[in-house]
């Protein structure tokens, strides 16, 4: 088969052209599906509640180098504040602006042509692949974790993969994220007896129960760090009575935290020690319950053949040699690690999930260099 390079620029402003604000598709994966069968994948399209995702191969024998991102974008805030249409991809002054222009259609487009670049010089000896979700600016439930479940179940063989999030800092290439910590979130509520604050004998008051609770959560030093991580850290996100009255004792009081953690904690062991704190913080006519959202365990690649050929291309095409991090948020790279190693390398972030994101036409150009040069080192 002979194939035509594909343009990243363009492929990118086709991209961004589907305004595919999570959960909405807006047709996002359409453009996908027929450019990757025209390459000659295999496209599987599963949908999960109502989330569009895509798995596509092409090839059938091992070794197998996938490629994981995701078409759906934050919302744009206030449209009128944008120098431009935020889904009309203006290229203006070698700049592409438009929403997911970096986070993360850029990067999708940047592989995509890297792909059709190697293919136009003959087949590799193995397989590519692809996994695009819809989810994973949302809650992430019915994306790629249950792509990633599927496949499992299937037998489905994935040696290597490349997450085209914006893991860039300052310049292209300068990191690659090879782990990520795990992240908790914990609802505590904590309900007492509505009364008069005059007669406090007749009420009992959840507020100070919350507030010692919380306070004793915060001052705890979770652990010291771990090799390739910073320290875990638990931070609280909102406290909340809603009382407006002000000689009333309010029945319930609520609140929530967040703890992004290495892999010192799972978060089996970090719900326990959150469900025995929350019981011992009970007294006389007060209980506290919890309720979690545990969003994965921390994961980090270790440092190999696979981080050092994408470290080598990054730095034979920028001179950078990327720095090795485990630092920043989740990504779907938590769920793909249970498939096989897997890495972060993508544009540079600065203006993701911003007014006016953009991505320059050079650097867009370059990471589709960068890449070509991954695929190539990978199967040679």
């Amino acid at each position: 088969m002979s194939l035509a390079p594909i343009d990243p620029v363009q492929l990118t402003r086709d991209l961004i052209r589907r305004p595919s604000v999570t959960p909405i598709d807006a047709g996002a994966m359409d453009v996908l599906h027929a450019l990757l069968a025209g390459m000659g994948f295999v496209v599987r399209r599963m949908a999960f509640e109502g989330i569009e995702n895509l798995y596509a191969r092409r090839g059938t024998a091992g070794p197998n180098l996938c490629f994981a991102g995701h078409t759906d974008v934050v919302p744009t805030g206030a449209p009128e504040a944008w120098s431009a249409d935020p889904f009309e991809a203006e290229l203006r002054e070698g700049v592409v602006i438009g929403r997911g222009a970096v986070d993360m259609k850029g990067g999708i487009a940047a592989w995509a042509s890297a792909v059709s670049r190697v293919l136009s010089a003959g087949d590799v000896p193995g397989s590519l692949s692809f996994l695009i979700t819809g989810d994973e600016e949302g809650p992430a439930l019915h994306g790629t974790k249950r792509v990633v479940q599927t496949l499992q179940a299937e037998g489905e063989a994935i040696d290597a993969c490349i997450v085209g999030e914006p893991s860039s800092q300052q310049a292209l290439g300068d990191m690659i994220k090879i782990g990520r910590r795990g992240s908790l979130n914990t609802w505590i509520t904590v309900k007492g007896k509505q009364g008069h604050v005059a007669y406090p004998d007749r009420a009992a008051n959840p507020a100070p129960v919350l507030a010692r609770l919380m306070t004793e959560l915060a001052d705890h030093r979770l652990d010291e760090g771990f090799t390739a991580f910073q320290p875990s850290n638990l931070e609280i996100t909102t406290l909340d009575v809603g009382n407006t009255a002000t000689n009333l004792i309010p029945a319930e009081a609520r609140g929530r935290l967040n703890i992004r953690f290495n892999p010192t904690h799972t978060g089996e062991s970090l719900m326990a020690w959150l469900d025995a704190r929350a019981k011992a913080a009970e007294v006389p006519g007060v209980t506290v319950t919890t309720e979690h959202l545990w969003s994965g365990d921390a994961f980090l690649t270790e440092p190999g053949p696979f981080v050092r050929l994408v470290q080598d291309a990054v730095e034979a095409e920028t001179g950078l040699r990327p720095e090795a991090s485990t630092t920043g948020g989740t990504s779907d790279a938590r769920f793909i690690r249970a498939l096989c190693p897997v890495l972060e390398l993508g544009l540079v972030g600065q203006t993701m999930h911003q007014i006016d994101e953009r991505v320059p036409v050079a650097e867009l150009e370059a990471l589709t260099r960068i890449y070509e040069r991954v695929i190539r080192g990978f199967f040679a």
